[in-house]
């Protein structure tokens, strides 16, 4: 299905969506790499999907037509590929930091981090708002919470770059590069901080790897690179997208200066532009009926969230941005023991961000119909969001 991956879909997928939805909700396409895979369209075939036990994320379980990506081993063994019971030990561990009380703790130092990047902007005059502050706001912050040193972080920004948005000039190697440079990155800092640690989440899962044995050195390696990536991309992504959206609809923005009424907001951001377009793949241990379609044991299943989040089964009006929709069952954040444990941190990010660049004031400094976004199917993101500041 062509339309799946075409530049209009990167520009806008949802009358794509519109349509997967109303022709049955299931469709087997092929992927960019050639992959067979069967797309899931539906509100309440995606939640479902999401908790179904017998639609597996180990690859151990995939048919011969997959072609995903592979990372090392030493990276992937992470909770995106995990099961019961494995997913839910490791998920136990790094759940515990992510308490709403750990990450009100956070909130302080979330906020002056978004206050020192903003005074750094110029007023006036054209910035790039994903290259000035919803990159690095993210990367500080889950850098922070990972003991990463504030030097290192540009070069993640440069690997994940690469990955995302790679150049059409690109060298064929490049990606493999890139994750090799994470991976060498990642062992050689738990190196570092098991010789110091410190008030860091890496350093006490280093102590709960080293003193109690709970996880192996792989795992402990691969949940360093997952709390890095899904702490980082889809947060720069979100914060691009709510803007983009908020400069869209001023008169919405406007009424975002309360700032109480910022909570409810960050939630319809969220599912009115998704960042992640699918969940991460999943494959039938048995034949599974989907949307009344039998989907053999091995095949690829993505299920689509920002088709799931425009359902108008679900979300009336849902092509329009309504800041105070409630009740609002998106499923940005994933749904059952696959939901995202970050869920809380990422909303306390993205409200701060969005409190203090409405509060500052800004306009767009392009056409909003001429802005770039990521050639991908999977991730939607702004390649660059040119604003001005007041």
């Amino acid at each position: 299905m062509s339309e799946l991956f075409g530049s209009a879909f990167h520009a806008d997928p949802y009358p794509t969506y519109a349509r997967l939805r109303a022709d049955g909700g299931i469709r087997r396409v092929s992927t960019p790499d050639g992959s067979p895979a069967w797309v899931v369209t539906r509100h309440a075939d995606v939640r479902a999907g999401l908790a179904d036990p017998r639609l597996s994320l180990s690859r151990d379980n995939a048919g011969e037509g997959y072609r995903g990506f592979a990372l090392p081993p030493a990276l992937d063994a992470n909770l995106l590929n995990l099961d019961p019971p494995d997913h839910t030990r490791l998920r136990t561990l790094i759940a515990g930091e992510f308490t709403p009380r750990r990450v009100q703790e956070l909130a302080p130092a979330i906020h002056a981090a978004t206050e020192d990047l903003l005074a750094a902007l110029p007023s006036g005059e054209p910035v790039d708002l994903i290259e000035r502050f919803a990159a690095p706001l993210p990367l500080r912050v889950i850098g922070d919470l990972l003991g990463v040193a504030p030097t290192d972080r540009a070069r993640f920004r440069g690997w994940t770059t690469t990955l995302l948005t790679p150049r059409p000039d690109q060298p064929a190697t490049a990606a493999r590069d890139a994750v090799a440079g994470m991976h060498a990155y990642l062992v050689d800092l738990v190196a570092r901080k098991r010789a110091e640690p410190g008030p860091d989440l890496l350093s006490g899962l280093i102590a709960v790897r080293d003193d109690e044995d709970r996880l192996s050195e792989a795992e402990l390696v691969s949940m360093a690179f997952l709390a890095l990536w899904a702490g980082y991309e889809n947060l720069v992504n979100l914060i691009g997208n709510g803007t983009r959206a908020l400069l869209a609809h001023p008169e919405s923005a406007e009424c975002l200066r309360d700032e109480t009424l910022l909570p409810r907001a960050v939630e319809e951001l969220t599912r009115y532009d998704q960042p992640l377009q699918w969940a991460i793949r999943r494959f039938p241990t048995r034949e599974v009926e989907i949307a009344g379609v039998e989907v053999p044991a091995g095949e690829t299943v993505l299920l689509g969230i920002a088709s799931a989040n425009h359902d108008e089964e679900v979300f009336p009006d849902a092509e329009s941005l309504v800041l105070d929709r409630d009740p609002n069952p998106h499923l940005s954040y994933g749904h059952g023991i696959h939901r995202s444990f970050g869920s809380r941190l990422s909303q306390v990010e993205a409200a701060a961000a969005f409190g203090a660049l409405l509060s500052r004031g800004l306009r767009a400094a392009v056409d909003l119909a001429d802005l770039r976004w990521q050639p991908s199917f999977r991730n939607r993101g702004l390649v660059e969001l040119p604003v001005v500041l007041g």
